[in-house]
């Protein structure tokens, strides 16, 4: 019969200096350490300046240190005195005085950083400085003793007898020209230029101003025009004008040598004209644009508003948001994870922790003949040994030879959004429409280029930071984009998520003609700006297709380099952003009239620059449907409620592992990675959108394309002749009962959704019934029998 052998586990051996290193590495000990390094340098410091003031006084009395009788002039009394004999005296001279320098930028550096590696740099090269001032010193004033202190002198002679005096000093020159060529990067060449401009900037000679008579200055002028080409007798004296399509420039147009258009030219049609009329009739070969280019530089988006400032980073709230290792936590949780591991025979070879603002990551590698779906199946198990939620595995860790363990934090970190808008990654970003999302596990912060992804789908339960994400997104396109660059479509069916952005309707939104808010809420006005959006679509694609570009990077930068004629309708078009705050709520109301438009925008809007942002609370398959979802490669899940609505979000499980409050889970196609949103609250949007609403705005919102199609969306029967059999028993039904709804004939007639459907629809063309209103039941318009009579006695008439 086998022995039942008992697994063990091998636990990594710890390093012999582990302790002495973690001690030091504790941001507590670090910030200690680093005030005591600055205070005690500038105790070393006063004592120096102090010696050197009185060591001759002091001097003679060092040797009686313990006689109480016996005072100093040492403004630290008989330790400086001593301190700084021994250094000054009997060790570098007046060299030593770095030596404070050294140590209280290294107690600096220790104190706000905590790091030491630029520390043994600085370190490196003072004591080489030290050393060779002594020396120097000594060599230069051998009989001062003072200034080059025992160490000097005695190396100075020492040095010497083997170098002579010419030896040492080239050799001290040699050093000092070496350290002045490594330090600061000197060559012969950066040298040379720097003389050359300091030679050139005190020769520069003032030519007199010379009147010239007006009548010789003409004659002059038509001597050279032999020499000109037509495109410069055509523009040398067009000056630019404020308004020329194209944002040409800012003076008047005088044409002296086209005398056939000075009158016409009366306005900044009537000059772009002028140039394409001059430029065809002298059959120019140089390239108008580039002349253009040449002359007023690259056409400008911003330039209407060229004072606009973008919101500065005080706007934003700071948090504390220093994560704080506790290491008896992170063993606790190691040793339960292995333990419970152990538990079902599954040894580990070696496990790693890597902490975040919420969750701590915890990296282990089995041993050899585990399998890995065995370890996947213990989630439960180990969920409840740490007796923490939100526990979720990832086997295995892409990219990685490890199986991962995320374990929630017991006392999460507050990720503001300050934090990730003044990230490096974030400020340098060259990105088109660059987001900051939040941080990863390890603290790194998530930039994600939305003209890159090109849709982004939310989702998640009530009160888990959707409309915070949605604020985010908002925030960060706000803090790197012009008001000319970008533009926002704001769909808030709730009323009361997007309102803060009213303020900046005439910097960032754009609306329908003729409406009053920019930000949409009433479901009707939601379908006809998605049908306005998707003509405007179809027109940008015919300027791309007229401009012979690919998509809406190359056409705007072909327009700023003024190859495009604003005449054939081209101007420079900025990203427009869609952000549907409920999607779940416009699909139940107007079903597919919400959801054609979307498809077809996600399908094909994404050369043209129209980019949407749809968050849901309800993540079911009726509302994100398989058209949608094919579209949206990016997915953005905060907690949901099961792992049903995790897989529709996410194609799998893990959302309904996750913990709340922010916490969030990004796919974009390829990869899943955790991390933590960014918050922003509402009194930090009011700062921002009252920053911006404060400056100089346009005229008005940007102005999308009028859409002047039917309210109700449906193709109404007005063929007496096509109607139902049941027309009439179903008009008798709607009138007694006042209330308009297919539901209420199919109760009441015993009909299928089909047919009373179109009967509503017949009813409606009657004018029987009123439009589509929602989910609110259509308004009844004829009150009685009677009228009903009338109205169709009439209709049998004509």
């Amino acid at each position: 019969m086998a022995k039942n052998s008992k697994t063990t586990v091998k636990t990594p051996r710890k390093p012999r200096f582990q302790g002495i290193k973690s001690f030091f590495e504790n941001r507590q000990t670090q910030t200690i350490l680093g005030l005591f390094l600055m205070l005690f340098a500038m105790f070393l410091a006063t004592s120096f300046v102090s010696y050197l003031l009185n060591w001759q006084e002091d001097q003679s009395q060092l040797s009686n240190f313990s006689d109480k009788n016996i005072t100093v002039q040492n403004l630290l009394g008989k330790i400086g005195a001593s301190i700084s004999h021994f250094f000054i005296y009997d060790g570098f001279g007046i060299a030593a005085v770095y030596l404070p320098v050294l140590l209280f930028f290294t107690g600096l550096l220790i104190f706000f950083k905590g790091g030491l590696k630029r520390i043994r740099k600085f370190w490196g090269w003072g004591i080489l400085g030290i050393l060779w001032l002594s020396i120097t010193l000594g060599f230069l004033l051998p009989n001062n003793s003072i200034l080059a202190g025992v160490v000097g002198f005695e190396l100075n002679n020492y040095l010497q007898q083997f170098l002579g005096k010419t030896g040492l000093f080239l050799s001290l020159l040699f050093l000092l020209v070496s350290y002045l060529v490594i330090r600061f990067k000197l060559t012969p060449e950066l040298v040379k230029s720097s003389f050359i401009k300091v030679k050139d900037a005190t020769q520069i000679e003032v030519e007199p101003i010379v009147n010239v008579d007006q009548n010789n200055l003409n004659k002059e002028d038509e001597k050279n025009e032999d020499f000109k080409s037509p495109l410069e007798l055509s523009l040398e004296n067009l000056k630019p004008i404020s308004t020329i399509p194209g944002n040409y420039s800012e003076e008047e147009s005088d044409l002296e040598n086209n005398s056939d258009f000075k009158a016409n030219l009366k306005s900044e049609v009537d000059v772009a004209i002028a140039v394409e009329k001059i430029v065809e009739e002298n059959r120019v070969d140089e390239n108008l644009s580039d002349k253009l280019v040449k002359d007023f530089g690259e056409f400008d988006p911003t330039l209407e508003l060229g004072n606009y400032k973008f919101p500065t980073l005080n706007l934003l709230r700071d948090y504390n948001e220093s994560i704080s290792v506790d290491q008896e936590e992170l063993e606790a949780n190691k040793n339960r994870i292995v333990e419970t591991l152990n538990n079902y025979k599954i040894g580990i070879d070696r496990i790693k922790a890597t902490v975040g603002p919420t969750v701590t990551l915890y990296e282990i590698v089995p041993e050899a003949g585990i399998r890995i779906s065995k370890i996947k199946n213990l989630e439960d198990d180990i969920a409840l040994s740490l007796s923490a939620l939100g526990i979720r595995i990832i086997a295995p860790i892409p990219g990685k030879g490890t199986i991962g363990i995320e374990v929630p934090n017991k006392k999460a970190t507050m990720v503001s959004m300050k934090s990730v808008i003044s990230s490096t990654k974030f400020q340098n970003s060259e990105m088109e429409l660059p987001i900051a999302l939040g941080k990863t596990i390890s603290n790194e912060t998530l930039v994600i280029d939305l003209a890159k992804l090109p849709h982004l789908l939310m989702a998640g339960a009530t009160g888990q930071g959707k409309s915070v994400g949605l604020n985010a997104v908002l925030t960060s396109l706000l803090y790197k984009k012009h008001p000319a660059e970008v533009k926002f479509v704001l769909v808030d069916p709730k009323k009361v998520e997007l309102t803060l952005f009213n303020k900046i309707e005439r910097h960032y939104l754009a609306k329908l003609p003729d409406t009053d808010d920019a930000i949409i809420t009433d479901t009707t006005k939601v379908i006809n700006t998605l049908n306005s959006l998707c003509i405007e679509m179809d027109m940008r694609y015919d300027l791309l297709k007229l401009a012979m570009v690919r998509n809406i990077k190359e056409y705007n930068a072909k327009f700023k380099l003024r190859k495009l004629n604003p005449n054939d309708g081209h101007k420079y078009l900025p990203y427009i952003v869609l952000i549907i705050d409920e999607f779940a709520d416009l699909i139940m109301t107007a079903g597919k009239e919400i959801e054609t438009p979307i498809a077809r925008l996600a399908q094909l809007a994404r050369a043209i620059g129209i980019h949407l942002i749809v968050a849901t609370q309800r993540p079911s398959v009726n509302v994100i449907t398989g058209i949608i979802k094919a579209n949206f490669p990016a997915r953005a899940a905060f907690r949901v409620t099961s792992k049903i609505d995790s897989r529709t979000i996410l194609d799998s499980s893990g959302a309904d592992q996750l913990i709340g409050k922010g916490d969030m889970l990004y796919a974009d196609g390829n990869n899943l990675i955790r991390l933590q949103c960014a918050f922003v609250d509402t009194p930090e949007i009011e700062k921002i959108t009252e920053f911006i609403g404060s400056q100089r705005a346009y005229a008005d919102a940007y102005m999308l394309p009028e859409y002047s199609g039917d309210e109700v969306g449906t193709n109404l029967d007005i063929d007496i002749s096509e109607r139902d059999n049941l027309f009439r028993d179903a008009a008798l039904v709607i009138i007694h009962a006042q209330q308009g709804s297919a539901s209420l004939l199919q109760r009441k007639l015993k009909l299928g959704y089909n047919r009373a459907g179109r009967l509503i629809d017949q009813l409606e063309a009657a004018g029987i019934v009123g439009p589509f209103e929602g989910s609110k039941a259509r308004q009844v318009l004829i009150p009685d029998e009677m009228a009903l009579n009338k109205l169709l006695d009439f209709e049998s008439d004509n």
